[in-house]
């Protein structure tokens, strides 16, 4: 390290890396060592005569702070100027990266901590050699002062690899040297769903790279240890680092709120996307995705899941060679092929040879403390009064993560000598009492038993309910099960605020409103205490009705303009759903369980989740004392029909349909009866099995509707009939029909789901008889309705009409293009495509190819995102709207 003093305050860091140093080490062998002379002589000639300060040097890496952060640009200026202007040896021209970043951070010794570090290295590793890049933070200090050949380059929006929310970026552009360079290296280059974090990775670094070399040696690395170790921090960081080797995506699967092993494949498939419909299985459709795609799937808390769960994993990595994944559990899953990694306790100084204060921050445990002790209290310093109670608090603790988090975000209150005195008796005393517990999970229940003891009580009683919650929840629903502030004593919001200030919650800042959860450690715990309170049940049962209350809210709206924000928005909350149907069967609560199950139906549906709704239907509806509630039976056989129906089962829906439809009768209720009868004519049209039969089903709840004036009714009657029609091309009755019902659902604007299937079935019709200046219209209209709602399983149908009308129009290449797009994302979708029966007597698409250019039209298709799909879709039918406005 150099003599310069450490600059204080607000200071701007400065990293540096030589850009494949490995490589060309190989490459030029001995003459590197020149090299690297070289290198280390330029950068320290600049930074020296710009005021830096060197903290210390890696390898091939540097790490400088200076006072003034037009300095650290100026530095940065001419380390690159030099190393353009270097006679390097032949081979051996090196290619530097260096990234700056502004901000404050406490110094320990000679030592900085904080966030403001960690970012400006993030912000180095997404430059590339010959590159600086800087952040907001820098360019806003020097832009107006930078000289004339210095100037900055705005490089967008950016994530970067600490997992931190989006932030611009921006190259320095320096006169003399190349400023052209590929896409930064962040998230944002790869497919993911990684979540954002609202804290920096302290002391695991050496782990995460000896993770990375374990990995890539294996396909399976599990990373073990007891809850609060860091198995998620760190298996996120590990994804982070590594999306560059993984093009087609890296996934988060979170798990901890599943206990079922057949729901695993479910999470996968919501966590990349894939839409599940139809009879397939989830397994099926992630293992057809993932074949031939180099992925990682990161699963998290997987303990609750075995042994039985072991072999889906097993199963998708065999079927999927180029996929990895990383498992976060408390054991390993004991599969061929695995690679434990056992998570330690950061590194932890003798508090009996303490070393000194400089050397004191070298040790993981204590960096960690401090870090989150000042995110804490923004003035909190380790002095050497204090520096032995933050040593004994880091040992007390064993160098847990979770449990030092929780320790320092008590420093608002305490001094460390009093946090340290706190917890040495807190931790003796519930220790002593947990002795079937490995040890360092009694230290883990300790730190958490001891930040819940210092809660008061009406805190104490907000945590123990809000355990209820799997994965989180947001403000409305804490207040509706955690509630009212006059039972509970203190107002919700303020205690989810002072929960997760000490670190029992953890904000979730992906999300618009305001979202906490409960690591699942925390959240075992708390459970506990809840169950102690005796009233577990009373809360549980709330939990379960406020969900019942938000999917009755939505079921409304989920067919609507807004529909894909509702959907999105029980998506967001499916744990708790799961969570409230569990607890509603276990208990024989049939009342709710069947209502709750009416309203939610669409969001397996409309998301992919038809197998696990046909499964808990099923349960729900054989639970005793289901069919003592006739009414919420009726709802709840219209659901299980529902099901049953877009999983193509007509016989199953058949059956739920009739019961529903005898009960409806029974009744007396009208618009009961008119609904059932819409429902029960689905089945016999759709397999073609009596479709007059279905016609008259469906015709006897035409007058109900209209005697009830429910316009939507009456809408969705005449898609029926006109559907029917259809089929048997009976289009003197169908036409008639469904234009009634287009011009029925545009006036009410209530239901666009059912305009854009009244749509596509008017279009089809139109194809059929060569009227495609009909057709295109209504298929770009539709097409637009279910682009907006995100709804894939239509979205493919209605690309496989446009590809049909551009065949009508004989443009077969373009039709083959489109067609293809469909044919791929209809696997994922389980849609059924009808447009090339229209066009083609029947035929597959690919059975029309019979040149090179249209095999190559069809690949072209068959690569297609469905983004890209949509666009040419749109183009395509707008062209032919223009042609036949001109004919």
């Amino acid at each position: 390290m150099s003599g310069a003093p450490l600059p204080s305050g607000s200071v701007t860091f400065l990293f540096t890396d030589i850009e494949g140093s490995t490589k060309l080490m190989q490459e030029i062998g001995d003459a590197y060592v020149q090299v690297q002379v070289d290198h280390h002589a330029i950068l320290r000639k600049a930074f020296q005569s710009r005021k830096g300060a060197e903290l210390r040097t890696e390898g091939d890496s540097f790490f400088c702070v200076f006072q003034s952060a037009l300095d650290a640009c100026g530095a940065a200026a001419d380390a690159q100027r030099g190393f353009a202007e270097h006679a390097w040896p032949e081979g051996g021209a090196i290619r530097v990266r260096i990234g700056l970043h502004t901000g404050e951070a406490p110094l320990v010794g000679n030592e900085y901590i904080g966030l403001d570090v960690h970012h400006a290295a993030r912000v180095a590793s997404a430059a590339h050699g010959g590159q600086v890049v800087i952040s907001e933070a820098t360019r806003s200090l020097v832009a107006e002062s930078l000289p004339a050949d210095l100037s900055v380059k705005d490089l967008g929006v950016h994530r970067l690899k600490d997992l931190a929310r989006p932030e611009r970026l921006y190259q320095l552009v320096i006169e003399g040297v190349p400023d052209t360079f590929p896409a930064l290296r962040t998230l944002d280059t790869t497919p993911n769903n990684l979540p954002t974090q609202l804290t920096s990775f302290v002391g695991r670094e050496a782990e995460a790279a000896e993770a990375k070399k374990l990995l890539a040696g294996t396909r399976l690395l599990t990373l073990t240890g007891p809850g609060g170790i860091g198995k998620t921090r760190l298996s996120l960081q590990l994804a982070a680092d590594l999306v560059q080797s993984f093009p087609d995506g890296v996934y988060f699967v979170p798990l901890s709120a599943v206990t079922d092993p057949d729901l695993i494949a479910s999470v996968i498939a919501q966590s990349i996307g894939l839409a599940v419909t139809g009879t397939r299985r989830p397994l099926d459709v992630v293992l057809e995705y993932l074949r031939g795609k180099k992925i990682l799937l990161v699963l998290d808390n997987f303990e609750q899941l075995m042994p039985e769960g072991a072999p889906v994993v097993s199963g998708i990595l065999h079927d999927s060679a180029d996929v990895k994944a990383i498992v976060s559990s408390r054991a390993v899953l004991r599969v061929y092929g695995e690679q434990e990694f056992a998570v330690q306790p950061l590194r932890v100084p003798d508090v009996k040879a303490l070393p000194s204060l400089a050397a004191l921050s070298q040790f993981e445990a204590v960096r960690l403390f401090i870090d989150r002790a000042v995110a804490a209290r923004h003035d909190f310093q380790v002095t050497n009064e204090n520096a032995p109670a933050v040593a004994g608090i880091c040992e007390r603790v064993d160098g847990l993560p979770l449990a030092i988090e929780l320790a320092a975000a008590r420093v608002k209150l305490f001094s460390p000598q009093a946090l340290l005195g706190r917890l040495e008796t807190s931790l003796n005393v519930l220790a002593g009492g947990s002795r079937d517990l490995p040890g360092r999970q009694q230290t883990l229940r300790g730190a958490i038993a001891w930040s819940h003891d210092l809660l008061d009580e009406p805190q104490r009683r907000l945590f123990a309910r809000f355990s209820v919650f799997a994965r989180g929840a947001n403000l409305e629903q804490a207040e509706e099960v955690c509630g009212p502030s006059s039972d509970l004593g203190v107002d919700v919001l303020a205690g989810l605020d002072e929960l997760a200030d000490q670190s029992l919650l953890r904000r979730m800042p992906d999300f618009e409103e305001p979202r906490v959860l409960m690591l699942q450690v925390i959240r075992e715990y708390a459970a506990e205490r809840l169950q102690e309170s005796g009233e577990a049940d009373a809360i549980r049962k709330r939990h379960a009705v406020a969900y019942q209350h938000l999917a009755e809210e939505a079921a409304p709206n989920v067919l609507g303009a807004d529909q894909k924000k509702w959907l999105d928005r029980l998506e967001l909350d499916h744990d708790n759903f799961r969570t409230a149907f569990d607890w509603t069967v276990a208990t024989g609560d049939a009342d709710c369980a069947m209502a709750l199950g009416a309203a939610f139906w669409r969001l397996w549906q409309m998301r992919g989740h038809l197998r696990e709704g046909r499964a808990r239907m099923e349960a729900i509806l054989a639970m005793p004392g289901a069919k003592d509630h006739p009414a919420e039976r009726a709802r709840a056989l219209e659901a299980a029909g529902g099901v049953a129906y877009w999983q193509a089962d007509m016989a199953a829906a058949a059956n739920f349909y009739n019961e529903n439809l005898a009960l409806a009768r029974a009744s007396g209720d009208k618009k009961a009866l008119a609904d059932a009868l819409y429902n029960a004519s689905f089945p016999p049209l759709v397999d073609q099995s009596d479709i007059e039969g279905g016609l008259r089903t469906v015709q006897e709840a035409l007058p109900l509707y209209r005697e009830l004036g429910d316009e939507l009714g009456v809408a969705r009657v005449l898609w029926t009939i006109g559907n029917g029609a259809h089929q048997v091309h009976n289009r003197e009755r169908a036409v008639p029909a469904l234009d009634e019902t287009i011009a029925i659902l545009r006036r009410i604007g209530k239901d666009r789901f059912s305009l854009g299937w009244a749509m596509h079935t008017r279009a089809v019709n139109a194809i059929s008889f060569g009227e495609d200046s009909i057709a295109a219209p209504l298929v770009l209209e539709g097409l637009e309705i279910f682009v907006g709602a995100g709804d894939v399983s239509a979205i493919v149908v209605f690309l496989d009409d446009a590809a049909a009308i551009a065949k009508l129009e004989g443009d077969t290449l373009s039709a083959l293009r489109l067609a293809g797009a469909a044919a791929r994302h209809q696997m994922a979708s389980g849609a059924a495509l009808a447009g090339l029966i229209n066009v083609n007597e029947g035929r597959p698409w690919e059975e029309m190819i019979s040149s090179p250019d249209e095999r190559k039209a069809w690949d072209e298709g068959q690569a297609m995102s469905i983004a890209q799909a949509v666009a040419e879709a749109r183009a395509s039918l707008e062209r032919r709207i223009i042609a036949a406005g001109e004919r």
